[in-house]
C-alpha cells in the first residue's frame, strides 16, 4: 500500500507491507548497497541488495528523509518525507 499525505512543509509517501518483518538489527543496514539480511541468499535467488540505498541516495540529494520500522510478524513501513517545492525555493 502506498499513502501519500503532507506534514507541514513536507510530502510524506508511505509504503506498507504485512510480510513477516525485518529483524531490528538489519534495520540500520538495509540502505547499504548489496546489503542482505539473509546471507545465503545469492543474486540468482533474486534482489541486488541495491533498491533501498538508491532510494535513499535519491532522497538524500532531494534534502528528504528515508526511515524504515518493522516488526517481526506485522510487516514493515518505508516512509520518505520530501520538501515541498515552496521549502526548495
Amino acid at each position: 500500500m502506498v499513502l501519500k499525505t503532507e506534514e507541514g512543509d513536507r510530502a510524506v509517501f508511505t509504503v506498507t507491507d504485512r510480510g513477516e518483518g525485518i529483524d531490528p538489527e538489519h534495520i540500520p543496514h538495509l540502505t547499504r548497497r548489496f546489503y542482505r539480511t539473509d546471507p545465503g541468499r545469492s543474486r540468482a535467488a533474486g534482489g541486488t541488495g541495491l533498491g533501498l540505498a538508491i532510494v535513499k541516495h535519491i532522497v538524500e540529494r532531494h534534502r528528504g528523509r528515508l526511515d524504515i520500522t518493522s516488526k517481526k510478524g506485522e510487516g514493515t513501513v518505508v516512509t520518505v518525507k520530501l520538501p515541498t517545492i515552496e521549502q526548495t525555493r
